[in-house]
């Protein structure tokens, strides 16, 4: 294996980035009324250690408000709320790609607006709860299964979407095709039961997504595009089903032929979920030519043994990064990371457990 330095300057396609370190989306739940506020420009500000930034999930639409506290980028307020940020972030050498979550089935309506509807591929309950602020746990409902007109503007939602985030002076944007949300919803014959071209066969499960990667990048720039996928993931009830490895093995290689800037991967396996197989990650690395994020579970160790064995680019820290505001300054000095992290906070509406987390001393 070639060692590779985290800490050194790093390229996607013609992107500068100052380290291959990536602070990976996390959810964090303090956009209140759905817009970036000044809390989260410093939480972001804090995090400028990074080579890349990719945002929280936001949302292209009221109809993908499926958490409560979730921003948007679909209203001037939302755009003016993000500017403040990518032009902090930026200011300080890093690079900003929003992540565009429509959350699909994974709602609730007490988080969205009243005339919002809560969609997805097939009118299929998923298992599980969801967070309201006003009624605290609540089951989710059964979704609308969409129509072609609600397919095709949704679609046009995320492109107007990502030209908001342009608009706001992001360096680009990730799709959210992971983590049993609405593009993955439509990967999974579990979660999409339809019968037009939309459902049934491997490549008419493919098509919304490759559909809507294909707008986006022809709208903003497929350098300026990424997508992230979650094989073998179980979040947000996704159960494995016998087609995986075939969905994955044509979805990448149907992704690589569009030229986007990156594909972001991601195994849970360290929060619990099965691991992505190795044979799978490096399929989609023989399929995917340009850069590719790992993420789940790294190290600074790890990381640069992953990235020495060629399976990514990249590697995307989370959970570190909520404690350790600092994480690169960790890293360059080899500090311990900080492990006093209050997990009841990770959600809640203040800077408590959100901006308030110490450097190293």
């Amino acid at each position: 294996m070639t060692e590779k330095n985290l800490l050194e300057p790093a390229q996607i396609g013609a992107i500068s980035l100052k380290n291959h370190v990536v602070m990976a989306p996390m959810t964090r739940c303090r956009a209140l009324g759905n817009v970036p506020n000044a809390l989260m420009v410093e939480y972001y500000k804090q995090r400028t250690g990074a080579g890349l930034i990719i945002t929280e999930g936001t949302s292209p639409s009221k109809n993908g408000l499926g958490y409560a506290r979730i921003p948007g980028i679909f209203n001037e307020a939302q755009v003016a709320g993000w500017k403040k940020i990518t032009e902090t972030v930026q200011a300080a050498g890093t690079k900003i790609f929003i992540q565009l979550m429509h959350t699909g089935r994974i709602s609730h309506p007490l988080n969205m607006p009243a005339d919002a509807k809560v969609l997805a591929p097939s009118a299929v309950k998923p298992a599980g709860q969801m967070w309201t602020d006003t009624e605290m746990m609540q089951d989710h409902p059964v979704p609308e299964a969409m129509s072609a007109a609600e397919i095709a503007e949704t679609k046009e939602e995320f492109v107007i979407a990502a030209k908001n985030a342009v608009a706001a002076g992001f360096d680009g944007v990730e799709l959210h095709g992971a983590n049993g949300y609405l593009l993955e919803q439509f990967l999974s014959p579990i979660s999409n039961i339809r019968t037009d071209h939309y459902g049934g066969s491997i490549e008419n499960r493919c098509r919304f997504v490759l559909e809507v990667v294909t707008a986006v990048a022809d709208a903003i720039g497929k350098e300026k595009t990424g997508i992230r996928l979650s094989p073998f993931g179980v979040a947000s009830d996704m159960p494995h089903y016998p087609e995986i490895e075939a969905t994955y093995d044509y979805l990448t290689q149907e992704l690589d032929k569009m030229g986007i800037a990156f594909l972001h991967l991601v195994d849970h396996s360290a929060m619990g979920a099965p691991e992505v197989p190795l044979a799978i990650k490096q399929l989609i690395r023989k399929n995917f030519k340009n850069t590719i994020i790992l993420c789940g579970g790294f190290d600074k160790d790890g990381a640069e043994a992953a990235l020495a064995q060629g399976l990514g680019d990249l590697v995307a820290f989370g959970r570190p990064w909520l404690n350790n505001p600092d994480l690169v300054d960790r890293f360059q000095n080899n500090w311990p990371l900080s492990q006093d992290l209050d997990a009841t906070l990770l959600y809640a509406a203040d800077e408590k457990g959100y901006t308030d987390y110490a450097v190293h001393a």
